[in-house]
């Protein structure tokens, strides 16, 4: 979106957007050519029409008659194969551009700060990465190489009428004045008209992604009447914003139509008269006017048309160059990559908010010694999945030091530390594809002998050989062909296989079922069999069997003790915690 509203062309985004067409310069330089021979070939038809009027129809010259027509149908044919040749590479560049520029975008998101996911909806996201890049396209397939073809096929018609006759010139001329005029007011119409449609283009996009994403929701609460009011309220925003795209059309176009009329009109009265009276214009000069005329206004009402599309394309370039301009990386400047480590965890200090001046953990301290087992616990909000968010760098704390075997964890680079600290998530999420690839995560070097080794290692291997296609199976859209339980074993395998040094269950086992439980219990001790873990979990049998448990709340580290030492302090906040929330288990 160009900063001037009123602003026809960004010549510094335009700039931005080259950059893209540099590996096709060869191409972009044939589509030049082939628009200037385009605009030759098609005032030359014209012209041979002239000629063949005054020296050979008009004398009644049949072989010249023949000459001049196979010259007009050699010159239709060229002018034929250079618009064959305009589009077709004119459209080819357009899809190489985007295609660059989408893995560009691409790439950039995957590696944006989760605060900015968190800040920034789905399904906006989404439109600039699908709509708003093939939009883009149309710069060159239908705008920018259009209207110079058009400016110079125009231009090639204004230089053969002035040099035919000035006086039928100046008839064409007069009334460029009020196309020209209408023409800008047009364009500046339509470019805040576009910038409008692309916005609730965005909206409507975002609604529908969430609502269709989170439809058990809608449902349960039954709010289906409600979000069709809203969703009826954002449509009508939207076709209002494109009716008045249609409004600008339907008062541009019978204008310039009128106009093109009325001369039309002028030169058939004037030209017709001279002609009568034995005057200087012959017939064949108004046949020349007349299609020239046409040739000069057509492409006048088209760039307005097409500048419509280059301003929607520019516009979503606008908002493409915005995300990709956008500096919301963790930095990755760490060297240290080393192939083992013990796994020793330091935290000291710590302190992070998401938002500003709302500090969500307090400056903690906690040790936790290689191979050892800690739960932490604590009432929603505590700062739990937090502390693993930072520990695996997804946020950036803003003061204190993590450290993994006495090395800050901003020493490692991103993808050794994500390699040595294994997360399994409360919530798991899965692709849509098999259950192979959702373990694998397409890593070449993981192979299927591999992947039923180590199910079976964890007990898992009967579960997933039970499902139809075995490890074949497609489990759909965030996995929904299978149970909770069911996705947190695939998620345990996931992370078995990438055989970590640190392994972290964040409530993993929170909404498993009774038939899944055992299979859990199992994988678990498995899974974390000499390596340090960390447990965030509010099952009794889990929190039992850890070394260290540590309590905490409100983003304090409260409480640090075993089970038992920790049910010894009968005020203490774990006690409260247990009696609440875990009686129920021992009974």
């Amino acid at each position: 979106m160009a900063k001037e509203k009123g602003k026809i062309f960004d010549h510094k985004l335009f700039s931005k957007l080259m950059v893209y067409v540099k590996p096709y310069l060869k191409i972009y330089y044939f589509v030049m050519a082939a628009a200037i021979l385009l605009a030759i070939f098609s005032a030359l038809t014209p012209y041979l029409l002239k000629i063949a009027v005054d020296d050979y129809i008009r004398l009644k010259d049949f072989d010249g008659t023949v000459s001049i027509i196979g010259m007009m149908f050699i010159t239709l044919l060229a002018e034929v194969l250079f618009q064959f040749l305009f589009v077709y590479f004119a459209n080819w560049l357009g899809q190489n551009v985007i295609r660059d520029l989408r893995v560009v975008l691409f790439k950039k998101i995957v590696g944006f700060k989760m605060a900015y996911f968190d800040r920034s909806s789905v399904g906006r996201l989404v439109t600039r990465a699908v709509n708003d890049i093939e939009t883009i396209a149309s710069i060159f397939s239908q705008g920018l190489f259009m209207i110079i073809a058009d400016l110079l096929k125009m231009a090639v018609v204004i230089v053969i009428m002035l040099v035919i006759d000035w006086e039928l010139s100046l008839i064409v001329f007069s009334i460029l004045p009020l196309i020209l005029y209408a023409t800008r007011l047009f364009q500046k119409s339509m470019k805040s008209a576009f910038e409008e449609v692309r916005l609730q283009v965005a909206n409507l996009n975002s609604f529908v992604q969430e609502r269709i994403t989170g439809m058990q929701i809608v449902q349960l609460f039954h709010r289906e009447e409600i979000e069709y009011d809203n969703f009826t309220a954002i449509n009508e925003k939207h076709k209002k914003s494109w009716l008045k795209t249609v409004w600008y059309n339907s008062i541009f176009f019978p204008v310039a139509e009128i106009s093109s009329s009325i001369t039309l009109g002028l030169l058939v009265w004037y030209g017709g008269l001279n002609v009568a009276g034995s005057g200087t214009i012959s017939l064949g000069t108004i046949f020349l006017f007349i299609q020239m005329s046409q040739m000069l206004f057509r492409p006048l009402r088209q760039i307005a048309d097409k500048f419509n599309t280059l301003q929607m394309g520019m516009v979503a370039a606008d908002r493409i160059f915005k995300i990709i301009a956008t500096e919301s990386k963790i930095s990755n400047e760490g060297q240290w990559n080393p192939k083992m480590i013990q796994g020793k965890i330091s935290i000291k200090n710590l302190r992070f908010s998401y938002i500003a001046d709302e500090e969500v953990i307090h400056g903690i301290d906690l040790e936790i010694k290689p191979g050892e087992k800690i739960a932490i616990v604590g009432a929603t909000g505590a700062g739990k999945s937090t502390l693993i968010n930072l520990l695996s760098r997804l946020y950036e704390f803003e003061t204190g030091e993590i450290q993994l075997d006495d090395h800050s964890i901003k020493d490692y680079s991103i993808e050794s530390l994500r390699k040595h600290v294994g997360i399994v998530l409360q919530d798991v999420f899965l692709f849509a594809d098999t259950i192979y690839n959702n373990i694998t995560l397409y890593n070449p070097s993981v192979t299927r002998v591999m992947v039923e080794n180590a199910a079976r290692e964890i007990g898992v291997h009967e579960f997933i050989a039970s499902l139809p296609g075995g490890y074949d199976y497609n489990v759909k859209e965030r996995g929904v062909m299978l149970s909770s339980g069911q996705r947190q074993l695939i998620a345990f395998l996931r992370v078995y296989i990438s055989n970590p040094s640190v392994l972290v269950l964040d409530e993993a086992t929170s909404s498993i079922d009774s038939h899944s439980e055992e299979l859990i219990k199992n994988a678990t001790q498995k899974i974390t069999a000499d390596k340090t873990s960390i447990l965030i979990a509010h099952r009794l049998s889990t929190i039992k069997n850890a070394d260290r448990i540590v309590v905490m709340d409100l983003g304090n580290i409260v409480e640090v003790g075993t089970h038992k030492e920790l049910l010894r302090l009968k005020e203490g906040y774990y006690t409260q915690l247990y009696n609440i929330q875990f009686l129920e288990e021992v009974f």
